[in-house]
């Protein structure tokens, strides 16, 4: 009997070896993070386009909704219009662009509203089913509307919530069998902090500090049977430094950091039976034997990106395969600088830097504006520093606001 029961045992073990399984991971499985509707991540402004993609804490203008709406409640200006317009793909067509519309009312001394509009047209693009057949041409197209009402807490302290509405029309009638399109809704809360001014040694100075947490909102299809999208829910961190020389020179400086607030994407594999040969209890290639595959496409290493975006947003700051070390490359950041004469002519430069394997998005850009009456003039220009072209290289932007009720308010 004993012997019997040793026989058994030893089969159970052998079976038990011979049943183990390994995950063979993918080599070529991609760590960026990618989104729905990515184009609300284009500064659409030359102004902040021409400092880095960066406006979280800058001073207040027309253009704040993109970046951190509780700045108007700063403004000195009782209302603005702001009308922005960026050529992308300039090199390659010349009808896919961005635009923006942006309204603000600064209603009292401790509130302010405003509303945006942003379109992102990707050209015209023409269907021919045959030489007797008349062309279809589509214009596929993403846009955004949005509202904001800001609070000011404390005489150097304000926040903002904003509303938006996020729309992707990118299906072509008659190509596509549901041309129904995409469509979700977003919230942004910021917050912005400007200190009074201080006097230095040689000059007067001014803090300022500001954060934003921008499209937070559920996720969306493109299509009835596809996948679910995360929206580009983005945290936004930033801060800077005014040097006030004298009535007519001043020079900002501003850091900014951003990161994504969606799941990093696993580490994908194969899963195989094998034989531990040499019994140490996991596979080593080119000595156990490897079996049959048991399944496709399991997560190697990370977590499980197909969740709700709450829960997306704290897994996002720790799901990296990586560790934290490939938690700190999903960071942006950016540096930025402008030198203001007079409250009339200003010139910008800014360098945005990303990880080479999150995206390898990395430039340097120049600006200018001109203010006359109550019209400002803004433009930027964009080089590349990646290896990576980038869609905006070489492209000029231009920015167009107009000043209602200058001077109305007085905050310096």
């Amino acid at each position: 009997m004993k012997k019997v029961i040793i026989a058994i045992a030893l089969v159970l073990l052998i079976v038990k070896v011979n049943a183990q399984t390994t995950i063979i991971p993918n080599a070529n499985d991609s760590r960026v993070i990618t989104t729905g509707i990515p184009f609300v991540l284009i500064a659409s402004d030359a102004r902040a386009a021409a400092m880095g993609d960066m406006g979280v804490a800058t001073s207040v203008d027309a253009y704040s909704q993109q970046w951190n709406s509780s700045k108007y409640v700063f403004s000195e200006t009782k209302q603005g219009i702001g009308i922005s317009y960026t050529p992308y793909l300039s090199k390659l067509v010349n009808d896919i662009f961005l635009g923006n519309v942006t309204y603000f009312n600064r209603l009292d001394e401790r509130s302010a509203f405003a509303a945006s509009f942003k379109y992102f047209s990707l050209g015209d693009i023409e269907f021919v089913t045959d030489e007797f057949s008349t062309a279809l041409i589509q214009r596929p197209n993403e846009l955004t509307i949005d509202a904001s009402y800001a609070l000011r807490l404390t005489d150097q302290f304000g926040m903002s919530v904003a509303m938006r509405y996020l729309r992707s029309d990118l299906k072509l009638d008659g190509v596509d069998g549901d041309a129904t399109p995409a469509s979700t809704f977003g919230v942004d809360i910021s917050g912005y902090y400007q200190s009074e001014e201080e006097a230095y040694a040689d000059f007067n100075g001014r803090w300022r500090m500001g954060f934003a947490i921008q499209n937070l909102g559920p996720k969306f299809k493109y299509d009835q049977g596809g996948q679910e999208n995360f929206q580009p829910t983005n945290l936004r961190l930033g801060a800077g430094f005014d040097f006030i020389f004298d009535d007519y020179n001043k020079v900002s400086v501003t850091a900014e950091v951003a990161k994504l607030l969606v799941p990093t994407p696993p580490i994908y594999g194969d899963e195989y039976n094998y034989t531990d040969d040499n019994g140490n209890g996991k596979y080593d290639e080119g000595t156990d034997t490897l079996g049959s595959l048991v399944q496709s496409d399991v997560i190697y290493k990370g977590q499980d990106p197909n969740v709700d975006f709450l829960s997306g947003i704290f897994q996002s700051f720790g799901d990296a395969p990586g560790g934290f070390s490939e938690e700190l490359k999903e960071f942006t950041w950016s540096l930025g600088a402008e030198y203001l004469y007079q409250d009339s002519f200003a010139f910008r430069a800014g360098y945005f830097n990303e990880s080479e394997e999150k995206g390898a998005r990395k430039f340097l850009a120049l600006g200018a504006g001109f203010k006359y009456n109550v019209v400002n003039i803004d433009l930027s220009y964009l080089f590349s520093a990646s290896k990576v072209q980038s869609p905006l290289e070489n492209t000029l932007r231009f920015s167009l606001t107009f000043n209602i009720g200058a001077g109305a308010y007085n905050e310096y």
